[in-house]
C-alpha cells in the first residue's frame, strides 16, 4: 500500500511539474508576444510621427524659401507702379496691404509648422518664444521655468509638440487663468511639470471618448520618447501633468 501511494505521489508530482512548466511556457510566450506587439506599435507610431514632422519641415521650408520671396517680389513690383489716378492709387495701396497680410500669414503658418528658433537655438528658447506669443493672445498667463537643456533635435521637436498640446488644451478647455510649466533634469531624466488653475476634467472618461484625442496625441509622443506621463485632475481642481523622459 505504501509503495502504491509513493508511486501515485511521484506521478502527481511529475504531472504537476509538467503542468507548471506548460503554464509557465504559455505565460512567457504570451508576455513575449505582447512585448513584441508593443514594440511594433511603438516603432510604427514613431515612424508616423517622424513622417509627419518631416512633412511639416518640408512645407515650412517651401513657404519660407520659395513662396515668401515670390510674394516679396510681387509687393516690390506693386509698390513701384505709378497710378494714373486716385482710383488706381487706392487699388494699389489696398493690394499692397493684402500682400502684407498674406506674407504675415505665411510666416505664421511656417512658424507653427517648425519654428526657426527651435532649429537655431533649441527647445528652451523656442518654448520661451512660443509662450511669450501665447501670453499676448489669450487671457491665460503662462509661467515658464527651466534650466539649460540640450537634446537631440528630434527629441526636442517631440517635446515642443507635447508642450504645444498641453497649452492648447489648457486654453481651449480648462478656463484657467494661470498655467505653470517647469523643466528639470535629474538622474538623466527630463521632468516636465505643468499645472493650471482651471476647472479640471474626468480623465478616465475622456481617455475613452472622442474628446480624448489630445490626450492620445500627448501619450503617443511621450511613448515615442520612451517616457511616462501621469495626469492628476478633478472637476474644479485644475490639471497637473507630470512627464518623465530619459535624456
Amino acid at each position: 500500500m505504501f509503495t502504491e501511494n509513493k508511486e501515485l505521489f511521484k506521478i502527481v508530482l511529475v504531472g504537476g511539474i509538467i503542468l507548471a512548466t506548460l503554464i509557465f511556457y504559455f505565460v512567457f510566450s504570451i508576455t513575449r508576444r505582447q512585448q513584441e506587439v508593443m514594440k511594433w506599435k511603438q516603432a510604427q507610431l514613431a515612424a508616423e510621427i517622424t513622417t509627419l514632422e518631416n512633412e511639416r519641415k518640408r512645407i515650412a521650408g517651401d513657404l519660407h524659401d520659395e513662396l515668401g520671396p515670390i510674394l516679396s517680389a510681387v509687393k516690390l513690383q506693386v509698390n513701384h507702379l505709378e497710378p494714373d489716378d486716385e482710383t488706381e492709387r487706392v487699388v494699389l495701396e489696398k493690394s499692397s496691404r493684402q500682400i502684407d497680410e498674406v506674407i504675415k500669414r505665411f510666416r505664421e503658418i511656417s512658424y507653427d509648422l517648425l519654428p526657426n528658433t527651435l532649429v537655431r537655438k533649441g527647445l528652451v528658447k523656442a518654448t520661451e518664444e512660443f509662450i511669450e506669443k501665447m501670453n499676448g493672445l489669450h487671457q491665460l498667463h503662462i509661467d515658464f521655468k527651466s534650466e539649460k537643456i540640450q537634446l537631440e533635435s528630434g527629441r526636442e521637436v517631440n517635446i515642443y509638440r507635447i508642450l504645444q498640446e498641453v497649452i492648447h488644451n489648457t486654453i481651449k478647455h480648462a478656463r484657467a487663468t494661470l498655467l505653470t510649466i517647469e523643466f528639470e533634469v535629474k538622474h538623466n531624466k527630463l521632468y516636465i511639470r505643468t499645472k493650471d488653475d482651471g476647472i479640471g476634467f474626468n480623465y478616465e472618461a475622456l481617455k475613452v471618448s472622442d474628446g480624448g484625442l489630445g490626450l492620445l496625441s500627448l501619450q503617443s509622443r511621450v511613448e515615442v520618447l520612451n517616457g511616462k506621463m501621469s495626469v492628476k485632475t478633478a472637476q474644479g481642481l485644475g490639471t497637473t501633468y507630470l512627464i518623465e523622459i530619459p535624456v
